[in-house]
């Protein structure tokens, strides 16, 4: 289920609701995956609450301990816009790179120690899905940002 609690123009619930559901599959999950698309100060709130990390972040995932559900995504929509904005794609598609992203994680992947197999994970089912980079593959190695010139050349096929 897809909760929007911030609206971005162009994209509804119904739609994202089927790309997760998409997304869900090619990352083998089980059980229902709730997503909620809202503001920073949310976003913010619950990385502060969780991560004890007192700033706002793109995506958030939140696997499940009931072993009924696979668990939870939380996207902020206006860091999404901003970054659909920087990298010149649109918010849906924006949307869709976190909700994938987030998928993975409670797939239980994790860029940050897995030596890459979060990455190659990504980049596969990101081509699969349609979508035209992955949120590991313009951060650079999946743990520092890219800075916009290597995204624009990545996204010409050109490593800097």
């Amino acid at each position: 289920m897809v909760i929007l609690r911030k609206k971005l123009r162009g994209i509804s619930r119904q739609a994202l609701e089927r790309f997760a559901r998409r997304a869900q599959r090619a990352a083998g999950l089980k059980g229902e995956v709730n997503v909620l698309v809202t503001g920073s100060m949310e976003i913010r709130r619950l990385n502060r609450r969780f991560r004890q990390m007192d700033k706002a972040t793109d995506v958030l995932s939140f696997p499940a301990t009931d072993g009924f559900s696979a668990g939870d995504i939380a996207i902020s929509a206006d860091v999404g816009a901003a970054n659909a904005r920087r990298l010149g794609l649109s918010p849906a598609e924006e949307l869709k790179i976190l909700i994938l992203h987030g998928m993975l994680h409670l797939a239980g992947y994790d860029h940050e120690r897995d030596q890459g197999a979060m990455a190659r994970q990504e980049q596969r089912l990101r081509r699969a899905l349609g979508l035209s980079m992955s949120l590991i593959e313009r951060s650079g190695d999946g743990t520092r940002p890219a800075t916009d010139a290597r995204v624009r050349a990545r996204r010409r096929g050109r490593r800097t």
